[in-house]
Protein backbone atom coordinates (compact mmCIF):
# COMPACT_ATOMS: atom_id res chain seq x y z
CA UNK A 1 0.00 0.00 0.00
CA UNK A 2 2.76 2.52 0.83
CA UNK A 3 4.34 1.70 -2.58
CA UNK A 4 1.24 2.32 -4.21
CA UNK A 5 0.79 5.51 -2.84
CA UNK A 6 3.80 6.81 -3.67
CA UNK A 7 3.12 5.99 -6.99
CA UNK A 8 0.34 7.60 -6.95
CA UNK A 9 1.61 10.95 -5.72
CA UNK A 10 4.30 10.27 -8.16
CA UNK A 11 2.23 10.54 -11.13
CA UNK A 12 -1.36 10.01 -10.44
CA UNK A 13 -4.00 8.83 -12.28
CA UNK A 14 -2.45 9.66 -15.74
CA UNK A 15 0.98 8.42 -15.50
CA UNK A 16 2.54 12.04 -16.06
CA UNK A 17 3.61 11.53 -19.80
CA UNK A 18 5.02 14.06 -20.39
CA UNK A 19 2.96 14.88 -23.73
CA UNK A 20 -0.18 15.01 -21.56
CA UNK A 21 1.07 17.22 -18.81
CA UNK A 22 1.85 20.43 -21.79
CA UNK A 23 -1.60 19.61 -23.60
CA UNK A 24 -3.45 19.85 -20.62
CA UNK A 25 -0.97 22.83 -19.01
CA UNK A 26 -1.30 24.58 -22.34
CA UNK A 27 -5.87 23.59 -22.61
CA UNK A 28 -6.26 25.04 -18.82
CA UNK A 29 -4.20 28.13 -19.02
CA UNK A 30 -6.42 29.19 -22.41
CA UNK A 31 -9.25 27.91 -21.07
CA UNK A 32 -8.55 30.29 -18.12
CA UNK A 33 -7.83 33.19 -20.45
CA UNK A 34 -10.91 32.26 -22.60
CA UNK A 35 -13.00 32.76 -19.33
CA UNK A 36 -12.04 36.20 -18.91
CA UNK A 37 -11.40 37.73 -21.95
CA UNK A 38 -15.10 36.44 -23.24
CA UNK A 39 -17.11 35.89 -20.59
CA UNK A 40 -15.89 38.28 -17.68
CA UNK A 41 -14.45 41.14 -20.33
CA UNK A 42 -16.53 40.91 -23.03
CA UNK A 43 -19.53 39.44 -22.17
CA UNK A 44 -20.06 40.55 -18.69
CA UNK A 45 -18.31 43.68 -18.35
CA UNK A 46 -19.26 45.65 -21.95
CA UNK A 47 -22.02 43.98 -23.00
CA UNK A 48 -20.82 43.08 -26.96
CA UNK A 49 -21.75 39.16 -26.64
CA UNK A 50 -24.50 36.59 -24.98
CA UNK A 51 -23.66 33.45 -24.19
CA UNK A 52 -25.79 30.79 -23.88
CA UNK A 53 -26.62 30.17 -20.08
CA UNK A 54 -24.55 26.68 -20.06
CA UNK A 55 -21.91 28.06 -21.72
CA UNK A 56 -21.67 31.49 -19.57
CA UNK A 57 -21.86 29.10 -16.49
CA UNK A 58 -19.03 26.97 -17.75
CA UNK A 59 -16.88 30.08 -18.20
CA UNK A 60 -17.70 31.49 -14.63
CA UNK A 61 -17.39 28.39 -13.11
CA UNK A 62 -13.83 28.14 -14.56
CA UNK A 63 -13.10 31.38 -13.83
CA UNK A 64 -13.68 30.74 -10.03
CA UNK A 65 -11.91 27.32 -10.20
CA UNK A 66 -8.70 28.77 -11.15
CA UNK A 67 -8.67 32.34 -10.17
CA UNK A 68 -10.85 32.59 -7.64
CA UNK A 69 -12.05 36.16 -8.62
CA UNK A 70 -15.89 37.01 -8.34
CA UNK A 71 -17.28 38.37 -11.33
CA UNK A 72 -19.29 41.42 -9.82
CA UNK A 73 -15.59 42.71 -8.49
CA UNK A 74 -13.70 41.76 -11.52
CA UNK A 75 -16.62 43.69 -13.57
CA UNK A 76 -16.54 46.85 -11.69
CA UNK A 77 -12.92 47.37 -11.31
CA UNK A 78 -12.98 47.15 -14.85
CA UNK A 79 -15.42 49.29 -15.58
CA UNK A 80 -13.95 51.76 -12.99
CA UNK A 81 -10.56 51.79 -15.05
CA UNK A 82 -12.41 52.68 -18.67
CA UNK A 83 -14.60 55.67 -16.52
CA UNK A 84 -11.20 57.07 -14.40
CA UNK A 85 -8.45 56.01 -17.30
CA UNK A 86 -5.22 57.09 -16.44
CA UNK A 87 -6.44 59.17 -12.96
CA UNK A 88 -5.63 58.85 -9.68
CA UNK A 89 -8.84 56.95 -9.53
CA UNK A 90 -7.75 54.42 -11.92
CA UNK A 91 -7.31 51.08 -10.38
CA UNK A 92 -4.23 50.30 -12.19
CA UNK A 93 -3.01 52.85 -14.60
CA UNK A 94 0.59 52.37 -15.07
CA UNK A 95 0.90 56.41 -15.69
CA UNK A 96 -0.30 56.88 -12.01
CA UNK A 97 1.60 54.00 -10.19
CA UNK A 98 4.13 53.32 -12.39
CA UNK A 99 4.98 50.48 -15.37
CA UNK A 100 6.73 48.29 -12.53
CA UNK A 101 3.92 48.40 -10.01
CA UNK A 102 1.51 47.67 -12.46
CA UNK A 103 3.39 44.90 -14.34
CA UNK A 104 4.81 43.03 -11.18
CA UNK A 105 2.17 44.02 -8.55
CA UNK A 106 -0.64 44.21 -10.72
CA UNK A 107 -2.50 41.54 -8.57
CA UNK A 108 -2.18 43.60 -5.39
CA UNK A 109 -3.67 46.39 -7.03
CA UNK A 110 -6.71 44.03 -7.95
CA UNK A 111 -6.64 43.11 -4.12
CA UNK A 112 -6.98 47.02 -3.06
CA UNK A 113 -9.97 47.67 -5.28
CA UNK A 114 -11.83 45.01 -4.58
CA UNK A 115 -11.86 46.02 -0.70
CA UNK A 116 -13.93 49.05 -1.79
CA UNK A 117 -17.23 47.78 -1.54
CA UNK A 118 -18.94 50.98 -2.43
CA UNK A 119 -17.31 51.09 -5.64
CA UNK A 120 -18.18 47.50 -6.49
CA UNK A 121 -21.86 47.96 -5.76
CA UNK A 122 -21.70 51.22 -8.01
CA UNK A 123 -19.80 49.29 -10.86
CA UNK A 124 -20.90 45.97 -10.62
CA UNK A 125 -24.09 46.30 -11.79
CA UNK A 126 -25.99 42.89 -13.81
CA UNK A 127 -23.81 40.91 -13.05
CA UNK A 128 -25.19 37.31 -11.78
CA UNK A 129 -26.68 36.93 -8.24
CA UNK A 130 -28.09 33.32 -8.44
CA UNK A 131 -28.12 31.12 -5.64
CA UNK A 132 -24.55 29.94 -6.86
CA UNK A 133 -22.83 33.48 -6.68
CA UNK A 134 -24.45 33.95 -3.17
CA UNK A 135 -23.51 30.91 -1.77
CA UNK A 136 -20.54 29.45 -3.07
CA UNK A 137 -18.98 31.37 -5.98
CA UNK A 138 -18.81 34.86 -3.93
CA UNK A 139 -18.48 33.83 -0.16
CA UNK A 140 -16.00 31.16 -0.75
CA UNK A 141 -13.50 32.30 -3.43
CA UNK A 142 -10.77 30.37 -2.53
CA UNK A 143 -12.80 27.23 -2.81
CA UNK A 144 -12.14 27.41 -6.36
CA UNK A 145 -7.89 27.09 -6.73
CA UNK A 146 -8.37 24.52 -3.66
CA UNK A 147 -10.46 22.26 -5.82
CA UNK A 148 -8.16 23.10 -8.91
CA UNK A 149 -5.38 21.70 -6.69
CA UNK A 150 -6.82 18.61 -5.64
CA UNK A 151 -7.88 17.53 -9.26
CA UNK A 152 -3.94 18.26 -10.73
CA UNK A 153 -2.77 16.52 -7.95
CA UNK A 154 -5.18 13.79 -8.44
CA UNK A 155 -4.43 13.51 -12.17
CA UNK A 156 -0.87 14.00 -12.34
CA UNK A 157 0.94 13.30 -8.86
CA UNK A 158 3.46 15.38 -7.52
CA UNK A 159 3.74 17.46 -10.79
CA UNK A 160 0.11 18.63 -10.73
CA UNK A 161 1.20 21.49 -8.09
CA UNK A 162 3.79 22.39 -10.86
CA UNK A 163 0.49 22.47 -13.09
CA UNK A 164 -1.53 24.50 -10.56
CA UNK A 165 1.18 26.87 -9.48
CA UNK A 166 1.10 28.22 -13.42
CA UNK A 167 -2.33 28.47 -13.35
CA UNK A 168 -2.52 30.58 -10.28
CA UNK A 169 -0.05 33.16 -11.75
CA UNK A 170 -1.37 33.15 -15.14
CA UNK A 171 -4.32 35.72 -14.58
CA UNK A 172 -2.05 37.80 -12.35
CA UNK A 173 0.78 37.94 -14.65
CA UNK A 174 -0.64 37.79 -18.36
CA UNK A 175 -3.89 40.17 -17.43
CA UNK A 176 -3.19 41.56 -14.35
CA UNK A 177 0.67 42.75 -15.09
CA UNK A 178 1.28 42.57 -18.98
CA UNK A 179 -2.15 43.75 -20.01
CA UNK A 180 -3.15 46.57 -17.74
CA UNK A 181 0.86 47.08 -17.70
CA UNK A 182 2.50 46.86 -20.71
CA UNK A 183 -0.93 47.32 -22.51
CA UNK A 184 -0.72 51.27 -21.48
CA UNK A 185 2.87 51.78 -21.75
CA UNK A 186 4.17 50.01 -25.10
CA UNK A 187 3.16 49.16 -28.25
CA UNK A 188 1.54 50.73 -31.28
CA UNK A 189 -1.73 52.87 -31.12
CA UNK A 190 -4.35 52.46 -34.23
CA UNK A 191 -6.18 55.38 -32.35
CA UNK A 192 -5.87 58.21 -30.40
CA UNK A 193 -7.47 57.67 -27.49
CA UNK A 194 -7.66 59.63 -24.45
CA UNK A 195 -5.43 57.28 -22.53
CA UNK A 196 -2.41 55.60 -22.96
CA UNK A 197 -3.52 52.67 -24.34
CA UNK A 198 -1.74 50.44 -26.51
CA UNK A 199 -1.71 47.35 -29.05
CA UNK A 200 1.00 45.03 -27.91
CA UNK A 201 1.02 42.91 -31.35
CA UNK A 202 -1.18 42.71 -33.71
CA UNK A 203 -1.56 39.41 -33.97
CA UNK A 204 -3.46 38.39 -30.69
CA UNK A 205 -3.46 34.70 -30.08
CA UNK A 206 -1.44 34.11 -26.61
CA UNK A 207 -3.98 35.92 -24.54
CA UNK A 208 -7.00 35.76 -26.04
CA UNK A 209 -6.91 38.84 -27.75
CA UNK A 210 -6.32 41.15 -25.29
CA UNK A 211 -2.86 42.37 -26.40
CA UNK A 212 -5.62 44.55 -28.96
CA UNK A 213 -5.79 46.61 -25.82
CA UNK A 214 -5.68 50.05 -27.87
CA UNK A 215 -8.45 48.82 -30.45
CA UNK A 216 -10.62 47.95 -27.38
CA UNK A 217 -10.36 51.11 -25.70
CA UNK A 218 -11.42 53.20 -28.36
CA UNK A 219 -14.37 50.82 -28.83
CA UNK A 220 -14.97 49.37 -25.50
CA UNK A 221 -17.91 47.54 -26.10
CA UNK A 222 -17.39 45.92 -28.98
CA UNK A 223 -16.81 42.08 -29.21
CA UNK A 224 -14.55 42.09 -31.66
CA UNK A 225 -10.83 43.44 -30.94
CA UNK A 226 -9.36 42.94 -34.19
CA UNK A 227 -9.92 46.16 -36.22
CA UNK A 228 -7.72 46.22 -39.21
CA UNK A 229 -6.70 43.70 -42.01
CA UNK A 230 -3.54 42.55 -40.87
CA UNK A 231 -4.57 41.84 -37.23
CA UNK A 232 -5.91 38.98 -35.82
CA UNK A 233 -8.14 38.42 -32.31
CA UNK A 234 -8.63 34.35 -31.19
CA UNK A 235 -11.21 35.45 -28.76
CA UNK A 236 -13.66 36.60 -32.12
CA UNK A 237 -12.88 33.26 -33.47
CA UNK A 238 -14.39 31.17 -30.50
CA UNK A 239 -17.31 33.92 -30.11
CA UNK A 240 -18.09 33.16 -33.97
CA UNK A 241 -17.51 29.80 -33.66
CA UNK A 242 -19.74 29.37 -30.53
CA UNK A 243 -22.37 31.77 -32.57
CA UNK A 244 -22.35 29.24 -35.54
CA UNK A 245 -23.57 26.63 -32.75
CA UNK A 246 -26.33 28.85 -31.45
CA UNK A 247 -24.53 29.03 -28.46
CA UNK A 248 -23.69 32.88 -28.71
CA UNK A 249 -24.89 35.92 -29.60
CA UNK A 250 -23.13 39.16 -30.60
CA UNK A 251 -24.54 42.58 -29.44
CA UNK A 252 -21.93 44.97 -30.53
CA UNK A 253 -19.25 45.63 -32.69
CA UNK A 254 -17.45 48.36 -33.52
CA UNK A 255 -18.97 50.23 -36.72
CA UNK A 256 -17.26 50.75 -39.76
CA UNK A 257 -16.56 53.78 -41.55
CA UNK A 258 -17.65 55.15 -45.14
CA UNK A 259 -17.40 57.82 -47.32
CA UNK A 260 -20.17 59.82 -49.12
CA UNK A 261 -19.15 61.60 -52.44
CA UNK A 262 -19.97 64.94 -53.32
CA UNK A 263 -20.90 66.07 -49.81
CA UNK A 264 -20.72 69.67 -49.77
CA UNK A 265 -21.63 70.09 -45.78
CA UNK A 266 -21.67 68.08 -42.66
CA UNK A 267 -25.27 66.53 -41.43
CA UNK A 268 -25.74 64.41 -39.09
CA UNK A 269 -24.71 61.13 -40.96
CA UNK A 270 -21.14 63.10 -40.39
CA UNK A 271 -21.79 63.57 -37.06
CA UNK A 272 -22.22 60.35 -35.69
CA UNK A 273 -19.60 59.09 -38.19
CA UNK A 274 -17.14 61.30 -36.53
CA UNK A 275 -18.25 60.67 -32.42
CA UNK A 276 -18.29 57.21 -32.83
CA UNK A 277 -15.07 56.86 -34.82
CA UNK A 278 -13.41 60.35 -33.28
CA UNK A 279 -10.22 58.52 -32.37
CA UNK A 280 -9.89 57.31 -35.42
CA UNK A 281 -10.43 60.48 -36.91
CA UNK A 282 -7.77 62.03 -35.04
CA UNK A 283 -5.26 59.18 -36.04
CA UNK A 284 -6.42 59.59 -39.20
CA UNK A 285 -5.67 63.80 -39.03
CA UNK A 286 -2.16 62.97 -37.55
CA UNK A 287 -1.23 60.72 -40.33
CA UNK A 288 -3.31 62.20 -43.37
CA UNK A 289 -2.27 66.46 -42.34
CA UNK A 290 0.31 66.39 -39.76
CA UNK A 291 2.50 64.12 -41.48
CA UNK A 292 2.53 65.51 -44.93
CA UNK A 293 3.35 68.76 -43.54
CA UNK A 294 6.23 67.76 -41.35
CA UNK A 295 8.21 65.89 -44.12
CA UNK A 296 7.15 69.07 -46.48
CA UNK A 297 8.91 71.28 -43.61
CA UNK A 298 11.92 68.85 -43.61
CA UNK A 299 12.21 69.34 -46.74
CA UNK A 300 12.24 72.78 -46.55
CA UNK A 301 14.51 72.85 -43.26
CA UNK A 302 17.02 70.40 -43.83
CA UNK A 303 18.22 69.09 -40.87
CA UNK A 304 16.79 71.50 -38.63
CA UNK A 305 13.72 69.34 -38.43
CA UNK A 306 15.74 66.31 -36.36
CA UNK A 307 15.44 69.02 -33.35
CA UNK A 308 12.51 67.37 -32.27
CA UNK A 309 13.37 63.53 -31.86
CA UNK A 310 11.39 60.25 -30.74
CA UNK A 311 9.07 60.84 -28.41
CA UNK A 312 8.47 64.29 -28.68
CA UNK A 313 7.18 64.08 -32.59
CA UNK A 314 5.15 61.36 -31.75
CA UNK A 315 3.58 62.88 -29.21
CA UNK A 316 2.78 65.54 -32.07
CA UNK A 317 -0.27 62.78 -32.75
CA UNK A 318 -2.27 64.20 -29.39
CA UNK A 319 -0.54 67.63 -28.70
CA UNK A 320 1.47 66.02 -26.18
CA UNK A 321 -0.72 64.65 -23.58
CA UNK A 322 1.27 61.97 -22.06
CA UNK A 323 4.43 64.54 -21.89
CA UNK A 324 5.99 66.10 -19.08
CA UNK A 325 5.52 69.63 -18.47
CA UNK A 326 9.31 70.01 -19.72
CA UNK A 327 8.78 68.04 -22.55
CA UNK A 328 5.61 69.67 -23.39
CA UNK A 329 7.14 72.87 -23.31
CA UNK A 330 9.86 71.88 -25.53
CA UNK A 331 7.75 70.46 -28.43
CA UNK A 332 5.54 73.64 -28.00
CA UNK A 333 8.50 76.13 -28.81
CA UNK A 334 9.36 74.13 -31.44
CA UNK A 335 5.94 73.89 -33.18
CA UNK A 336 5.64 78.00 -32.75
CA UNK A 337 8.87 78.03 -34.58
CA UNK A 338 7.15 76.91 -37.53
CA UNK A 339 3.81 78.36 -38.51
CA UNK A 340 2.95 75.98 -41.13
CA UNK A 341 3.26 72.69 -38.04
CA UNK A 342 1.61 75.40 -35.78
CA UNK A 343 -1.43 76.40 -38.29
CA UNK A 344 -2.24 72.30 -38.58
CA UNK A 345 -1.83 72.02 -34.56
CA UNK A 346 -4.12 74.31 -34.39
CA UNK A 347 -6.42 72.83 -36.33
CA UNK A 348 -6.19 69.80 -34.80
CA UNK A 349 -6.92 71.17 -31.79
CA UNK A 350 -10.19 72.59 -32.61
CA UNK A 351 -11.36 69.33 -33.93
CA UNK A 352 -10.65 67.13 -30.88
CA UNK A 353 -12.37 69.75 -28.92
CA UNK A 354 -15.23 69.97 -30.80
CA UNK A 355 -15.73 66.18 -31.20
CA UNK A 356 -15.13 65.74 -27.15
CA UNK A 357 -17.80 68.13 -26.30
CA UNK A 358 -20.51 65.46 -26.37
CA UNK A 359 -23.06 68.00 -24.80
CA UNK A 360 -23.83 69.68 -27.77
CA UNK A 361 -27.01 69.26 -29.36
CA UNK A 362 -26.65 67.78 -33.40
CA UNK A 363 -27.31 71.07 -34.56
CA UNK A 364 -24.51 72.62 -32.28
CA UNK A 365 -22.58 70.25 -33.58
CA UNK A 366 -23.37 70.52 -37.34
CA UNK A 367 -22.55 73.70 -37.30
CA UNK A 368 -19.38 73.45 -35.16
CA UNK A 369 -18.05 71.14 -38.04
CA UNK A 370 -19.50 73.19 -40.63
CA UNK A 371 -16.87 76.21 -39.65
CA UNK A 372 -14.53 73.96 -38.88
CA UNK A 373 -14.43 72.66 -42.75
CA UNK A 374 -14.98 76.03 -44.02
CA UNK A 375 -12.12 77.42 -41.96
CA UNK A 376 -9.78 74.38 -42.97
CA UNK A 377 -10.61 74.60 -46.90
CA UNK A 378 -9.82 78.26 -46.70
CA UNK A 379 -6.45 77.56 -44.89
CA UNK A 380 -4.07 76.85 -47.95
CA UNK A 381 -2.45 73.99 -46.73
CA UNK A 382 -3.18 71.22 -49.20
CA UNK A 383 -3.24 68.25 -47.49
CA UNK A 384 -5.70 69.92 -44.37
CA UNK A 385 -8.54 71.18 -47.08
CA UNK A 386 -8.26 67.49 -48.36
CA UNK A 387 -8.67 66.31 -44.40
CA UNK A 388 -11.77 68.67 -44.59
CA UNK A 389 -13.04 67.76 -47.81
CA UNK A 390 -13.20 64.18 -47.18
CA UNK A 391 -15.02 63.73 -43.61
CA UNK A 392 -17.59 66.19 -44.40
CA UNK A 393 -18.95 62.53 -46.51
CA UNK A 394 -18.30 59.82 -43.40
CA UNK A 395 -21.12 57.74 -42.86
CA UNK A 396 -21.38 55.03 -40.38
CA UNK A 397 -22.23 51.40 -41.68
CA UNK A 398 -23.02 48.30 -39.75
CA UNK A 399 -24.13 50.38 -36.73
Amino acid sequence: MPSDLLSFFASGLTGSPWWLVLLYSVCVTQLTIFAVTLYLHRSQAHRGVDFHPVIAHIFRFWAWLTTAMVTKEWVAIHRKHHAKCETEEDPHSPQIYGIRKVLFHGVTLYQQARKDRAMVEQYGSNTPDDWLERHIYAPLPALGPTLMALINVSLFGSIGLAIWAIQMLWIPVMAAGVVNGLGHWWGYRNFETTDSSTNLTPWAFFIGGEELHNNHHAYPSSSKFALRRYEFDIGWVVIRMLSALGLAKVTRVAPSLAVRPNVNLPDMDTVRALLAHRFGVMREYFRGVIVPVLREEADRAGDKMSQLRGRLRRALANNGRWLDEESRERMGAWVRERPLISVVMDYQRRLSETLERSGRNGDALIEALRVWCEDAERSGVAALEQFARRIKGYQLVGA
